[in-house]
């Protein structure tokens, strides 16, 4: 008997995403979150100035699952950039709190933010250590 797989609450929990959102703050530009069939994954598109430069990248969603193995428990990412960057990621969505930590969860540098009642913006801030970090508005479009 083949065990059937099913996405995990914490990646489900991501549905809040799904959509084009307007970033402002200290990168400007927009993302896209969509959801690969099957929804294990979700798909991030972003096309984003940081520093004065133009930034475009995709960053891939979900929970990892070894051929033969159990998904794991975190939901983590790897994100790929126009400029050759790969960042691994975790995520995290507890009520309407969304943490995203840059490399291993609980690590000192991350993302925390916060939904509005009505899923139509995210507002919070990057924190990297040794300061440096910066505010960031997400808004649905």
């Amino acid at each position: 008997m083949i065990e059937t797989q099913q996405p995990s609450p914490g990646l489900k929990a991501l549905d809040r995403l799904v959509g084009t959102w307007k970033v402002t703050g200290g990168v400007e530009g927009t993302v896209r979150y969509e959801w690969m069939p099957g929804r294990f994954f979700l798909v991030q598109h972003v096309d984003l100035t940081q520093f004065g430069e133009p930034v475009t990248g995709m960053e891939v969603i979900g929970n990892l699952r070894p051929f033969g193995e159990p998904a794991g428990a975190d939901v983590v990412s790897r994100y790929y950039d126009s400029v050759g960057n790969t960042f691994d990621y975790v995520y995290e969505l507890e009520g309407d709190r969304l943490t995203i930590w840059a490399g291993a969860k609980g690590g000192p540098a991350y993302f925390e933010g916060t939904f509005d009642a009505g899923d139509t913006t995210l507002t919070g801030e990057w924190v990297y250590p040794g300061g440096g970090g910066y505010a960031s508005t997400s808004t649905r479009i």
